[in-house]
């Protein structure tokens, strides 16, 4: 099992959108978690974008028998771009609690940072040039041939699972700290976004894997 998961992480990094999880972080008093109700809240002005994101995490978390909500489908399209006072997300908790949640999957942008790169045959030392004016007059058409280098942007993001359980401390169960390298597709970003967050809470425990859910299903019907 965890080979494979190991095997798509790899085809994660080399896909178009390239995904990449920098880091991550698990409460050490929790073994293992499993939430009976979700909200899926994905914080970006872009409502296209959260809302494919929050859609396909909520039909990969219906196929693995946990029940989620979309934030578009129960709160106001505005939730995430207008601030919010302390007392507002308490009274938040309290409702969802009421109404059967336990957790909250929260996942937002925090920094973009543009990149330059340029081609590795500019990279290192030239022994053919070994004067003043041969190195400058070489190395200076990487600032003037866009031929020479490459732009991109990098989207530093953060996914956190909470625990709202009535009966339990309101407490961070992980969080995830995943770069996207210049992103081309919405759609391809979105879905290796969603499957590299599902691959990590799976090896954390933190949710049931599909598989084990399907095997549960055939065995049953045997």
């Amino acid at each position: 099992m965890k080979y494979v998961k190991i095997i798509i992480l790899c085809l994660l990094m080399v896909s178009c959108s390239s995904v990449e999880l920098v880091d991550n972080w698990k409460n050490p008093d929790i073994d293992t978690y499993i939430p009976n109700k979700v909200l899926l809240i994905g914080m970006t002005s872009n409502y296209d974008a959260r809302k494919q994101f929050e859609k396909q995490l909520q039909e990969e978390f219906t196929s693995r028998g946990i029940e989620s909500v979309m934030s578009l489908n129960l709160l106001k399209s505005s939730f995430t771009s207008e601030k919010k006072t302390k007392e507002e997300l308490k009274s938040l908790e309290s409702n969802l609690i009421d109404n059967g949640f336990d957790t909250i999957l929260l996942t937002k942008v925090i920094g973009v940072e543009d990149k330059i790169e340029y081609k590795k045959n500019y990279y290192g030392y030239d022994s053919t040039y070994r004067k003043f004016k041969e190195d400058y007059l070489k190395y200076q058409d990487v600032f003037y041939n866009p031929d020479y280098y490459e732009e991109y942007t990098i989207y530093h993001t953060e996914t956190s699972m909470y625990c709202i359980c009535s009966t339990k401390d309101r407490d961070l169960l992980w969080k995830g700290y995943i770069d996207i390298m210049d992103p081309q597709s919405i759609h391809e970003t979105i879905n290796d976004y969603v499957q590299l967050i599902l691959i990590i809470l799976e090896e954390q425990q933190l949710i049931t894997p599909k598989i084990f859910k399907e095997e549960n299903t055939i065995e049953a019907i045997q």
